[in-house]
């Protein structure tokens, strides 16, 4: 008997499965239901958060009871365009320090931070204040979005759903995205940005069991959004002019600058939070320092200040004359970069929106077509370079705006940006929070090799075995006389019973001076019905789960049908699979240079 059966059946060690393309099972459809009605929850929540806004902007700028998003280009200057940003980020600052300091930033690292290293745990705290900070301080002139914050709420408002049911961490995690992408969803009317988003920054793998139940929570939210917030692109523009040769160049040219711009604004930000850092101060009044800044910006150009909306129209509209451009390019990355690093609550994608637009807007000054098409352009490769994500800033300026026919001027541009940033910076805006935070995040996916390895091609062939019918005694000697660590042990026919190493030597030498008679067989001592195996077909995967299971550093590889011992496994050779994938990565060779060397070199060289 091989032990293969006996170990596949063991209830708490992993069963074989049948390969296949995916792993999906049908835990996907419980998951997708259930993103279901965390889509709806999220949704809820989204026009929960806007009305708190709207109230909130209202009260502070206007005095009226209204729940409507405002403009604050009617603002008038004044000691008040000072005092209530800081009024707001003082509430924003006590509510950090005495509810929960996790609702500090814009969000989107807090959601990463909780799927890496929290489980997919996010507290009702977190799902409470952040939406109601973020009214506050966003309500109050901060310079932000309100995506970070819904990304965020909704992704608790997941996370917590999911604490109520018997799930993994990662199904907390499918939830907790759901959740994050319908919230974004129901603001922007973007369900496919946001499913993107969640594959980009947020679920760290590209799965149908998570990519399904994600794909629903945003497509619920899509169905209520008509009924929350109206039907229809948030932007809509199709101005799209006829480009010359040039016309994708140009476009590519203006998504470097955007990723250059990019760069500058994220190493920028963290100098400031180091600034913030130093101060003599405690973390809670740091919000109320930024909302100085926010203050002054908003005497000089008022519609800098709140979501912005307004601004991201008219930079698609082209009503705008390029000194306001200017003005509200050069403000708005001050206030927003102050704001933002003091620590208070808000959102980067609608400041990122309105910066890149910008850009683009005062670039296209030079270009063929109307400024709104590049202003486009320049919010989808400001957005996709800073995060970075293109995928979904290529989507999401689409989906926003209805404009389908900039798909490849929007490709040339973004991917130039990502291309740029990537390049220059070894963090992202999201990722280096959480590496000074002391966690090291990877945004490159790939296929597991392990899961295309078979256990055949890296086991090692030649194996020195050890009869069960010998003596212990015999066995005890060969094994100290011996260059391994360890043998398996094999029945008259070849089948593996046992492991037996030099630590069992040793302690049969130990017992034989305490005066237990070592006699009996090899066999008798280590014969293991249910002794872990894995065959030559296996993917190293599998074998990988075998040896963790149980706490074994090598494995009997034995014949699926007659049980036979035809391998070894050890940690070793499971280093070989890592070792294929580094020299893939480092060698580099030209074939046909060396081909045709060869051939110069005629059949003697």
């Amino acid at each position: 008997m091989s032990g293969g059966t006996e170990f596949e059946r063991g209830g708490d060690r992993p069963a074989r499965r049948a390969l296949g393309d995916f792993s999906a099972d049908r835990r996907v459809v419980t998951l997708a239901g259930m993103a279901a009605i965390t889509g709806t929850a999220a949704s809820g929540t989204a026009w929960l958060l806007l009305t708190l806004i709207g109230l909130v902007t209202n009260l502070a700028w206007y005095g009226r009871l209204d729940t409507s998003l405002t403009s604050l280009a009617g603002v008038a200057p004044g000691p008040w365009t000072v005092a209530i940003p800081v009024i707001g980020a003082l509430i924003v600052g006590a509510m950090a320090r005495y509810g929960s300091e996790k609702i500090r930033g814009h969000g989107i690292p807090e959601a990463m931070e909780a799927i890496l290293i929290g489980g997919s745990r996010m507290s009702p705290r977190v799902a409470v204040l952040k939406p109601l900070s973020s009214a506050v301080a966003i309500g109050t002139g901060g310079p932000f979005g309100a995506e970070g914050p819904i990304i965020v709420t909704g992704g608790a408002v997941g996370s917590l759903f999911a604490q109520f049911f018997h799930l993994s961490a990662a199904e907390r995690k499918t939830l907790l995205v759901a959740g994050a992408a319908a919230g974004m969803t129901a603001i922007f009317g973007t369900p496919v940005a946001a499913v993107l988003l969640a594959v980009e920054v947020l679920l760290f793998e590209w799965r149908p069991r998570s990519l399904v139940p994600v794909a629903v929570g945003a497509v619920t939210a899509a169905c209520w959004r008509p009924a929350l917030f109206g039907a229809g692109p948030l932007f809509p523009f199709a101005d799209n002019p006829a480009l010359p040769w040039w016309g994708l160049p140009a476009c590519a040219a203006l998504g470097i600058a955007c990723g250059l711009i990019s760069g500058l604004l994220t190493r920028a930000l963290y100098a400031l939070e180091d600034g913030f850092g130093r101060l003599p101060l405690h973390w809670m009044w740091w919000p109320a320092l930024g909302a100085v800044v926010v203050g002054l910006g908003g005497l000089v150009e008022p519609r800098a200040l709140g979501v912005g909306y307004d601004v991201i129209h008219d930079l698609l509209s082209g009503h705008m004359l390029a000194g306001a451009v200017v003005t509200i390019l050069a403000v708005k990355a001050v206030i927003w970069l102050a704001a933002l690093s003091s620590g208070t609550s808000g959102g980067v994608l609608a400041p990122l929106l309105i910066l890149g637009g910008a850009v683009g807007w005062l670039i296209g000054l030079l270009l063929p077509g109307a400024h709104g098409f590049w202003a486009l352009i320049g919010m989808a490769a400001m957005l996709g370079g800073t995060l970075p994500a293109p995928l979904t800033g290529i989507v999401f300026a689409v989906e926003v705006t209805g404009d389908v026919a900039a798909l490849a001027p929007l490709l040339a541009a973004t991917m130039a940006a990502y291309a740029v940033t990537v390049l220059l910076l070894k963090r992202s805006i999201l990722t280096e929070k959480i590496a000074r935070r002391g966690q090291h995040v990877t945004r490159e996916y790939g296929i597991d090799p392990y899961d295309l390895a078979r256990v055949e091609a890296v086991m090692t062939r030649s194996v020195e075995t050890l009869d069960a019918d010998l003596p212990l005694a015999a066995a005890r000697a060969e094994i100290e006389a011996g260059a391994r660590h360890a043998y398996p042990v094999v029945d008259a026919l070849g089948r593996p019973v046992g492991l037996v190493s030099r630590d069992d030597a040793l302690r049969w030498s130990l017992e034989a001076r305490d005066g237990d008679p070592a006699d009996g067989t090899l066999g008798a001592r280590v014969s293991d019905a249910g002794l872990a195996v894995v065959h030559p077909g296996d993917v190293v995967s599998h074998a990988l789960d075998v040896m963790l299971a149980a706490g074994h550093g090598r494995l009997p590889v034995t014949d699926p049908r007659s049980g036979r011992l035809v391998g070894l496994l050890t940690r070793k050779d499971l280093l070989q699979v890592r070792a294929t994938v580094v020299r893939a990565e480092a060698e580099r060779h030209a074939f046909f240079r060396r081909n045709r060397a060869i051939r110069r070199a005629g059949p003697g060289a």
